[in-house]
């Protein structure tokens, strides 16, 4: 069997992987997604009740479209904003049941390893030459490329500021909810009538203030907390009439006003040093401007900081990844948060989401590695180019063909905090 008649291995089963997986389709390239979860789509049901703020334009990937319509699928109306659970029923699971895919996905599929057939990541001579071996715990799959989609929302970033957990963290995980918690349906419970502090300067945290205020206007003593790094908001305060996506502005100018009205306790320029569990309540101390700072009293925490890849499985393989961001190389200088703020970032694609290793690409929210800015629509750009690249057809792999809204938020030289403020995080714009 000749190396191209090997297929192509896919890691993760959420929106960018199977998007790649019917572009390797359209191409007439054989595929298998390997996805660790017991279901496709498994983050985005784990915040299936967040409403996203791009409309059902922006979240579908125009090939698989295609692909649905030829089946009967009507799309969604292009202007209806979806939650994750909507991403999940209306358009994930469909395209993850179209006949030409549904027998390539299999789950329960954890990649523990990705290297080469009888070669570690030392020898260079034929390297390229040599398939690929995917380890599972099950069995070894031989590939001619791997694109790892795996993306990063299950490893959530920490709450202590030098990016290890916080002193006594790990202990008290049980307080803490990493993500956005369904605040006024299935974990109620636990915030109503309680006081939480919500940690983060992005999308994500204004996911969570907002409910938990409307949770208090018929929950009394439901007290809300917000705790950033930075004492510059205007990222998730966002661009309000300017915003491309009207909902993201509408959702920062809520935030901003509930900051200025006093009805929120703001902490800015904390930085977490640890936690502490003191007659059932929650200790957080860290420093603000340099001096000692205390918030006790908490019932609850959420960590809304943004997530970070986990690239344990790309170990063996020789990759290029930025020292900063963890992102693909070649990205980060096109996203990083010291210096972007922009909602759109210079469309991008195979060429510099290339590694090293031939034939193996990380795309998708892992790509961007640290960086809070990844979309879903860039994701979709990501698949179709890579697929193209590895079909051989570079003419395409270099073709733009992205279209992103203006956040309306825009300047350089930004100080950043790695709160995880930004739109990938799943209050977001339609991401990972």
């Amino acid at each position: 069997m000749s190396a191209r008649d090997l297929p192509v291995v896919v890691i993760g089963a959420g929106p960018v992987g199977l998007s790649a997986a019917v572009q390797l389709l359209d191409r007439k390239i054989e595929v298998v997604v390997l996805e660790a979860a017991d279901e496709i789509g498994a983050s985005q049901r784990a915040w299936g009740h967040v409403r996203l703020f791009s409309p059902w334009r922006y979240d579908v990937d125009k090939t698989a479209v295609r692909y649905l319509e030829a089946t009967g699928w009507g799309p969604p109306p292009p202007d209806e904003m979806p939650t994750g659970d909507d991403l999940y029923r209306r358009y994930l699971l469909p395209l993850a049941n179209l006949p030409q895919l549904s027998d390539r996905i299999f789950v329960n599929r954890r990649v523990l390893g990705i290297t080469r057939v009888g070669v570690d990541k030392t020898r260079t001579d034929g390297r390229g030459d040599v398939p690929f071996l995917v380890r599972t715990e099950d069995e070894d799959i031989i590939a001619r490329a791997v694109i790892d989609a795996s993306g990063t929302w299950w490893t959530p970033n920490p709450l202590g500021a030098a990016g290890l957990p916080a002193r006594g963290e790990k202990a008290l995980k049980h307080r803490v909810h990493y993500g956005i918690p369904d605040v006024l349906g299935a974990q109620r419970h636990r915030y109503a009538g309680r006081t939480t502090m919500v940690v983060g300067a992005g999308h994500s945290a204004a996911n969570s203030i907002l409910p938990l205020m409307e949770l208090a206007k018929t929950s009394p003593g439901t007290t809300v907390f917000w705790a950033t790094r930075s004492s510059d908001l205007s990222r998730v305060f966002g661009g309000g009439d300017a915003d491309g996506l009207p909902a993201r502005g509408k959702l920062g100018a809520e935030l901003r006003a509930l900051a200025e009205s006093g009805a929120l306790r703001l902490v800015t320029r904390f930085r977490i040093e640890s936690l502490r569990e003191i007659d059932g309540k929650v200790e957080v101390a860290g420093t603000r401007d340099g001096e000692p700072a205390v918030v006790q009293g908490l019932d609850a925490i959420i960590a809304a900081t943004g997530q970070r890849p986990d690239l344990s499985i790309d170990r063996e393989l020789r990759i290029g990844i930025d020292t900063a961001l963890d992102s693909v190389e070649a990205l980060a200088p096109l996203i990083d948060p010291n210096v972007h703020s922009c909602g759109s970032v210079r469309p991008h694609g195979a060429v510099e989401l290339a590694h090293p290793e031939p034939d193996f690409y990380i795309i998708g929210s892992k790509s961007y590695g640290r960086a809070p800015t990844f979309l879903l629509a860039t994701g979709y750009e990501q698949a179709r180019s890579v697929a193209a690249m590895i079909a051989g057809d570079r003419e395409a792999a270099l073709r733009v063909e992205l279209d992103l809204p203006e956040t309306g938020v825009c300047k350089s030289n930004l100080v950043v905090d790695d709160d995880g403020g930004g739109c990938c995080t799943p209050a977001k714009s339609a991401c990972c």
